[in-house]
């Protein structure tokens, strides 16, 4: 099976957001390329399709729905 093209980058990211992402890595033993192009495949697939369909004022009513209520989400979540 010929090797994958690979692509390096470095973005700089939320500190917070960077600490969670390593610790989902090294809690579920991936590595964090793998995490990492689960999440970028799961955004491409899921969520660009998806914000095709809403209205922009309606997904941005949604989005600061979701930041107001970030607490109480992840609460329930658990």
């Amino acid at each position: 099976m010929p090797a994958t093209k690979t692509k390096k980058f470095t973005p700089e990211i939320d500190a917070k957001l960077y600490d969670e992402f390593v610790a989902v890595a090294e809690q579920n033993g991936q590595t964090k390329r793998h995490v990492l192009e689960q999440a970028l495949e799961f955004y491409l697939r899921n969520v660009v399709p998806s914000q095709h369909l809403v209205r922009p004022e309606v997904m941005n009513a949604f989005e600061r729905s979701v930041a107001r209520n970030r607490d109480l989400l992840e609460r329930l979540a658990k």
